[in-house]
């Protein structure tokens, strides 16, 4: 008699939860049957819920394939998702939210064209606009503002919807956030780094239950983050346009004084010394950061080994 062996899966789905009760019996009872018939491995990780939502995790991971992993206390979305992530044992993962707004059938869909595409990152991209007319507008601010430092080739930066290669997620999730701004700064690490990154547009529901944790200070944490990003993987376009501002001010700021036969004004001077430091500052910190990327590289070829 002939053994059936199925292949190795090739998709693991990562689903964070914080307090989701309401939630996931409908996200569970939809989702757990789903993977078990694609031969794909599901990871739910609890970051510290308070309403029962961890008993309703541990109550559905009775099959092989499901892991479930409890934090102690709250790390932050980003927190759980990277909890998930360095779990992952396959080629690729998807990232999708526990409050029911995803469709379950949009993952394949999503593998399959990142599959075809060889993209490294594909995000589902919301095609619903947001009943809060703040979020729509903060979100239009954050990806407008890191537009500014960074060429983004996609609108929905910080979908929870995306699917990766797993190899390059547990590579850059070091430099990423335990907040909510993990979503738009893993997008633009993917980005930075010159990775293909691609978007394509999903379904996407009213929550079944539960409250949203977004608010305004969520997106003044995402715009620091996003800094913090881009001095790292890219100073140069922080510092060289301050110098570059700061030098051509002094000088259209000291002209008058000098036609005027009145010498070198103060103000000009200052300024255009602060435009050189700024320059400064700029070369220096982009060796410092070549050379974390080239320590962040070796850590990865190192990990690849060990596979």
């Amino acid at each position: 008699m002939t053994k059936v062996t199925k292949n190795p899966p090739l998709l693991t789905v990562v689903v964070p939860v914080y307090n989701e009760h309401e939630s996931l019996p409908s996200l569970l009872g939809n989702l757990i049957p789903f993977c078990q018939q694609k031969n794909w491995r599901l990871i739910l990780v609890d970051d510290g819920s308070m309403d029962g939502s961890g008993l309703i995790l541990d109550q559905a991971a009775r099959d092989s394939s499901i892991r479930v992993f409890h934090h102690k206390i709250n790390r932050g979305y980003g927190g759980a998702i990277k909890t998930g992530i360095r779990a992952v044992e396959t080629p690729y993962l998807v990232t999708i939210d526990a409050d029911g707004q995803h469709s379950i059938g949009d993952i394949e869909t999503l593998l399959n064209i990142c599959l075809e595409t060889n993209a490294d990152m594909l995000i589902g991209k919301r095609s619903r606009s947001y009943p809060n007319r703040f979020r729509t507008i903060g979100k239009w601010l954050i990806r407008t503002f890191a537009s500014l430092l960074m060429t983004i080739p996609v609108t929905d930066l910080n979908s929870g919807f995306k699917v990766y290669r797993a190899d390059l997620a547990q590579h850059y999730i070091y430099l990423c956030p335990d907040s909510m701004a993990y979503s738009d700064i893993i997008t633009l690490v993917f980005i930075s780094q010159k990775n293909l990154v691609k978007e394509y547009p999903i379904t996407v529901q009213a929550r079944k239950g539960g409250k949203s944790t977004i608010n305004i200070y969520t997106a003044f944490e995402t715009v620091l983050e996003v800094i913090n990003i881009t001095l790292l993987c890219n100073p140069s376009r922080i510092f060289y346009p301050l110098s570059a501002a700061c030098v051509s001010f002094g000088i259209l700021w000291g002209i008058p004084f000098m036609v005027m036969g009145r010498g070198i004004s103060v103000g000009a001077m200052l300024a255009i010394v602060t435009g050189l430091l700024f320059f400064a500052i700029g070369m220096i910190a982009n060796q410092l950061s070549a050379i974390r990327m080239d320590a962040l590289e070796q850590r990865h070829s190192q990990h690849l080994d060990k596979k």
